[in-house]
């Protein structure tokens, strides 16, 4: 009796929790990309929930990890002290981001102290020497490149934006890492002869965007000239892009929209209206660009399609954002990105694994206008 009584109330909690999570993602599907500060901070506290469910949850764990000998082999949080949780380094880096993401914008918010001490157990001097070392080991030159290092110069990015005290030392502990994984991109970009078009993490032009900006953000011009002239080699005289094909069975990135995205950063916007003219179909009128539909999400790469949706969403965005405000293809594009947005958010719940220890970060990415100016 005692054993179905706690089944029972746990199967309550767990359905308060969902619905919970349900109301405030339909109250996000109706809010405008410049909602109150308030109406933002109830519905994203809900992705800070889902990053601080995981971000020190060391199993289940994916480890991508070139081995030399035995002394190579040990648990995660021995291997990457720091980025340990949410399954992968990756996800660990972005779900740390959006902690210190919404702990930044939304101070007095009740999840602001949780989540700035889940950041001070992880973002220490020795686990990020730790993290430098592992990283700078022989035969991982192509550790999480380009993905996780544009999530990690994203995490550096907003470090360096907030004014406190305490973020001071956390800036100032993440440098060692930043600089190896800075100098791991830099001496890969002029060798990439092609770009890499997928839609997922391999993927040049989205990677290429979050580290603009955080050259950007930072003030390293030679690194923000590199990548400026790479994106112009390699995407300046690209036309026609054939958006139809999209997506494929596991993107959580659209290899058309992440182009565009990333050169509406390095163009004006009258040159980038005209770009964007031979590069991809837009029509003025009409519908266009329907979301992709998810038909498992505790499936981990069909999920995958949650992510798309709400990358598209803050693709569309950024890319309507850079346009001259006469361009008349700005209401089909902004159309578009609302029907992502809601197709996006819809997916963000703590009900499966496969998604949860990810999609709050992409949510937040969106919902918080990273990437995009004043964003």
């Amino acid at each position: 009796m005692i054993g179905e009584m706690t089944r029972s109330a746990h199967y309550c909690d767990l359905i308060s929790r969902y619905c919970t999570f349900a109301m405030v993602i339909a109250v996000l599907w109706f809010l405008p990309p410049r909602a109150s500060a308030q109406d933002q901070q109830v519905a994203v506290g809900h992705f800070a929930t889902l990053a601080l469910a995981c971000v020190h949850q060391e199993y289940p764990n994916h480890v991508s990890h070139s081995m030399q000998s035995d002394a190579d082999v040990a648990p995660p949080r021995e291997l990457t002290p720091a980025f340990y949780g949410c399954l992968d380094w990756h996800s660990s880096v972005h779900g740390h981001w959006l902690l210190a993401r919404l702990a930044r914008q939304y101070p007095e918010s009740e999840y602001s102290q949780p989540a700035r001490k889940a950041l001070a157990q992880s973002l220490t001097r020795e686990h990020f020497l730790a993290e430098t070392a592992y990283v700078s080991a022989k035969g991982r030159k192509s550790f999480e490149r380009p993905y996780g290092i544009a999530w990690l110069l994203q995490l550096a990015a907003e470090l360096e934006e907030w004014d406190d005290p305490q973020v001071a030392e956390w800036r100032e502990f993440i440098r060692p890492l930043e600089t190896a994984l800075v100098a791991r991109l830099t001496d890969w970009l002029p060798n990439l002869t092609y770009p890499v078009r997928s839609g997922t993490h391999s993927q040049t032009a989205f990677a290429l965007g979050l580290a603009l900006d955080w050259a950007r953000i930072t003030g390293n011009e030679a690194v923000e000239a590199m990548i400026t002239e790479r994106a112009r080699t390699l995407y300046g005289g690209d036309t026609g892009c054939p958006i139809h094909y999209e997506p494929s069975g596991a993107d959580f990135l659209s290899p058309c929209l992440a182009e565009a995205d990333l050169m509406r950063r390095v163009l004006s916007p009258n040159t980038f209206s005209r770009w964007l003219k031979v590069f991809l179909a837009i029509p003025e009128t009409g519908d266009w660009l329907t979301p992709a539909f998810v038909s498992d999400r505790s499936d981990p790469h069909l999920v995958h399609l949650d992510g798309l949706n709400l990358s598209r969403a803050w693709m569309l965005e950024g890319i309507g954002s850079a346009l001259p405000n006469d361009d008349p293809r700005i209401t089909v594009i902004k159309e578009a990105a609302d029907a992502h947005r809601i197709a996006g958010l819809e997916g963000v719940s703590p009900e499966y694994y496969a998604g949860s220890h990810w999609l709050g970060s992409f949510a937040t990415y969106l919902v918080t206008r990273r990437g995009i100016a004043n964003g």
